[in-house]
Parts: C-alpha cells; sequence; structure tokens
C-alpha cells in the first residue's frame, strides 16, 4: 500500500500535480495514499482545519497553504489527499451530511412509538448541528463554490436525510398520532428549525442551552400537529 511520501511532509514540488484522472463519479476524489486508514484519518485532520479557515474568512480567500498551515501537515501533504481546494470543499460539505445519514437511523433503533422516533430524530439531528455549527454555516455560505455537479450531490444528500424525517412525520400520521399534513412542508421546517441553532447561535446560544431549544422547538413543531391520541401519550417530553 503506498503511504504518504517524503515529498508529502515537505513542500510539494514545483509543478507537481494530482494524477489527471477523471473521477468515476462527481463524489470521488483522488488520493495519492491507498492505506484506507490513513486516508480517512489525515482527511479527517484537513478538512476540519478548512472548515475553520472556510467559515471564519470565506472559500474563495482561503488557500490549501493556510489550510496546511492550521492542519498542521505540509502543503504536499494536503496534495496527496486532496487534489484541489474544491476537493476539499466538497468533503467538508459532506462531512455534515454523512453524519446525518449514518447517525439518525442509529439513534431510532430500538425506538417503536412513532413519536418518539419523530422527536429523537429532530434531537439527533440537532445534537450533529450543534457539533458541526461552522460546517452548517459552510454549507448555506459556499455550496455555490462547488462545480454543478457537486452541488446536486449536497442536494442529494440533504433530500436523503428529509426523507428520514419525512418517514417518521407519515408514521405518526399513519398511527393516528397526528393529523394529516404535508409530510415534506412539515420535514422542512423542522430541518430549518435544526439549521437555525448554527445559522442564529448569535440569539440562541446565550438564552437557550441545546436542550431547552430542542424542548421548545418540539412544542412549536411537533406537538401542534398531535391528535387526541397523540397527545395522550405525552411523548414531546424529553
Amino acid at each position: 500500500m503506498r503511504r504518504e511520501s517524503a515529498a508529502g511532509r515537505h513542500a510539494r514540488p514545483a509543478g507537481a500535480r494530482a494524477p489527471a484522472i477523471e473521477p468515476s463519479s462527481p463524489g470521488h476524489v483522488e488520493s495519492l495514499v491507498s492505506d484506507p486508514r490513513l486516508v480517512e484519518e489525515r482527511r479527517g485532520q484537513i478538512v476540519r482545519a478548512a472548515v475553520k479557515l472556510f467559515s471564519a474568512q470565506g472559500y474563495y480567500t482561503t488557500t490549501i497553504q493556510q489550510i496546511a498551515r492550521e492542519a498542521g501537515v505540509s502543503t504536499g501533504l494536503v496534495y496527496q489527499y486532496f487534489r484541489d481546494k474544491d476537493d476539499v470543499l466538497l468533503l467538508a460539505l459532506m462531512l455534515v451530511l454523512d453524519s446525518y445519514e449514518q447517525e439518525i437511523p442509529r439513534q431510532l433503533e430500538g425506538i417503536e412509538h412513532p413519536i418518539e422516533r419523530l422527536c429523537t430524530a429532530i434531537r439527533t439531528y440537532c445534537t450533529i448541528v450543534d457539533r458541526w455549527r461552522d460546517a452548517t454555516l459552510l454549507t448555506y455560505r459556499s455550496t455555490k463554490s462547488l462545480r454543478p455537479e457537486r452541488r446536486s450531490l449536497i442536494m442529494e444528500g440533504e433530500t436523503r436525510t428529509n426523507r428520514i424525517l419525512e418517514a417518521c412525520i407519515r408514521a405518526c400520521v399513519e398511527a393516528g398520532h397526528m393529523r394529516p399534513v404535508n409530510e415534506q412542508l412539515l420535514a422542512y421546517s423542522h430541518v430549518m428549525f435544526c439549521h437555525a441553532w448554527a445559522l442564529k447561535h448569535w440569539a440562541f446560544g446565550g438564552r437557550y442551552s441545546l436542550e431547552q431549544y430542542v424542548h421548545e422547538g418540539l412544542r412549536i413543531l411537533v406537538e401542534p400537529f398531535l391528535t387526541d391520541k397523540g397527545r395522550a401519550q405525552d411523548a414531546v417530553d424529553p
């Protein structure tokens, strides 16, 4: 397996380029290192640094050299794991989307009651947003900076996550716990509420803990849609 080269631990040689290989899909990010564990570790390190800089000073003004310095690695090493800055931005944005897709279903495992499942999905979503507030802001600010085919990947990822919430809402309606609603619009209302914890943290962070914010949101975005049967369950409270 190919590991980090000596050149990667110093500066990238003048004129050196990542292999001019067309990716198999818009989301494919080429790496010169073949060890999956090392790729995951180094990319995580570099992406976290990039999220911090992109959020603080913008995508276009941030350079690979600055990202490398923030990550504590050489510029050459960055280019062993990414072909260009667009690759870094893509993985930075996918970081949050992947967290939604992996963690929300995991937190729903073993939960049977439809209302409890919906509330758990919203709480988990907010928890992920809280963990990745800078990356959430970055998604709103910089998705347009990606190549068009990669912007489509971000939208597809968001749609998949929304379908998890839509399924939770649908289960509540089918069980008679919630009155019939437009599942897509209500799911998007939930998503925007979760994102607002990052987008408007300057307003909410000093007034509410995350737990309080989620609790108030459930009272506004779930409780009013419950039927008498749903309210009798009292599953909205944490």
